[in-house]
């Protein structure tokens, strides 16, 4: 095995892992938005450390050769693991 493919692999598997947990994230956000339970003040700060974490990946994906489509991993019969609106 060629020792970049194994870093590609793991940093694929870890960013795959990482972006699951930021969609899970973002969605927990919309519905506490949407429920009013945040002032404007939390609101903004929380779409401010979305957007960084979102760029963030995007700079991680890019240093690694990495594609969105790259890290949604096929389940099958399930579909895809991570939602692309």
């Amino acid at each position: 095995m060629d020792p970049e493919s194994v870093e590609r692999g793991l940093a694929g598997l870890v960013l795959t892992v990482v972006e699951l947990l930021r969609q899970l994230m973002e969605r927990q956000a919309l519905r506490r938005v949407d429920e009013g339970g945040l002032s404007d003040d939390q609101v903004e700060q929380l779409g401010l450390t979305l957007m960084a974490l979102e760029d963030r990946m995007a700079e991680l994906r890019e240093h690694f050769g990495l594609s969105e489509d790259d890290l949604n991993i096929d389940l099958g019969p399930l579909g895809p693991l991570l939602r692309r609106d």
